[in-house]
């Protein structure tokens, strides 16, 4: 890979609920440095009770609250809002790597792809994720490798590098407003998308910083449902794509 500036622009998108501990390391894991031609944060906020807001906006982030629940309509929201021509999305809890943006993103470019997934599961580092956390992980992996042959490892993964283009194809956004989102992007990128563009790259995966807003049990049901309600064709939620006007 070349090593000069990238001359693209890149918004990194992260959706938030109450992450003060962790949103300004989460921030500035990521590197700006003059890598790529124009670089931003877009915070996606679920209308937080604590500072989340003000310590994003303090690290230069735009801040867009969203007042309709979920972590797909998080992302529905900001993805029509970001100003990048490459969206990297990552959670605001420290758990990846925000050191890895530049690679993931010159490997886009470079190697001609308009998709990229990350693994988490085979770098995870030790105490990144419970037992129970791990092993519904590779539950609802392994359901989707059979239902879909789609070729991911880690459904669940939620730090994606992609060209913002792809949206122009509207089978390309994602539907649901919650979790499940996450899996069907995979599915979508995987079956709309020429599987020469797409990459699945492994990366590290750590110890959250901060308290999880995650229900374990309810959160994988869902993700489980999803996954064979999609198969079958019966995906129903399709709620607006963008901001609330």
């Amino acid at each position: 890979m070349g090593d000069g500036p990238l001359d693209i622009s890149v918004t990194v998108l992260i959706p938030t609920r109450n992450e003060e501990e962790a949103i300004q390391e989460t921030i500035r894991s990521v590197p700006n440095n003059g890598w790529c031609k124009e670089l931003d944060f877009l915070i996606i906020d679920a209308d937080s009770r604590d500072r989340t807001r003000e310590l994003a906006e303090a690290e230069g982030a735009k801040v867009h609250i969203e007042r309709r629940r979920g972590y797909g309509r998080a992302y529905k929201t900001g993805f029509p809002m970001a100003k990048g021509e490459v969206i990297v999305t990552m959670d605001a809890d420290c758990t990846y790597p925000g050191e890895e943006v530049p690679a993931l993103v010159r490997k886009l470019v470079e190697d001609d792809l308009d998709w990229i997934t990350c693994d988490r599961l085979s770098l995870a580092e030790e105490g990144s994720m419970s037992g129970l956390h791990g092993f519904g992980n590779w539950v609802l992996s392994t359901t989707a490798k059979v239902l879909f042959w789609y070729g991911v490892n880690d459904s669940q993964s939620g730090m994606w590098v992609f060209r913002k283009s792809i949206f122009n194809d509207k089978r390309l956004r994602p539907r649901h407003d919650g979790m499940p989102l996450s899996q069907e992007f995979k599915i979508r990128a995987r079956r709309y998308l020429d599987r020469g563009r797409t990459a699945e790259v492994s990366v590290p995966y750590r110890k959250r910083v901060g308290q999880a807003e995650i229900n374990t049990w309810g959160d994988g049901l869902l993700n489980l449902r999803f996954l064979f309600t999609h198969r079958l064709g019966l995906t129903k939620q399709i709620t607006d794509w963008g901001p609330e006007e």
